[in-house]
């Protein structure tokens, strides 16, 4: 068995799965929409400098309701939803898939190198 050839077979059937399909779906639609595509990517912007400045200690708490306000917002665009729900689908099945590979390698160890949570 070649370990390469098995991962160009889950690659390919990564690129095959229902989540993958609706993901890129979902990514062409809202490509085509720029406005759309700005709020998203305002948004995910911001997002990123919350998360910064909350591990930076500082208090977020009035951009963390700006941000729920601006993601209230941003859920009237049924594109933007279809987005966020099939990204976090394609997101959940590729962490599955690599819990998996990491419990796999992580068991066949006689000490747990507690490679995962």
């Amino acid at each position: 068995m070649n370990v390469y050839d098995k991962a160009h077979e889950l690659a390919k059937a990564v690129k095959q799965s229902q989540e993958f399909r609706e993901f890129r779906r979902a990514a062409e639609k809202l490509e085509k929409d720029k406005k759309a595509k700005e709020m998203l990517e305002d948004f995910r912007k911001k997002q990123w400098e919350l998360q910064s400045e909350k591990l930076a200690g500082k208090d977020v708490k009035e951009k963390e309701l700006q941000l729920q306000k601006l993601y209230e917002v941003l859920s009237y665009n049924q594109d933007i939803v279809n987005y966020l729900q099939a990204e976090a689908r394609f997101y959940t099945l590729m962490s599955d898939i690599s819990n998996i590979i990491g419990r796999a390698v992580d068991n066949s160890f006689p000490v747990s190198l507690n490679l995962l949570p």
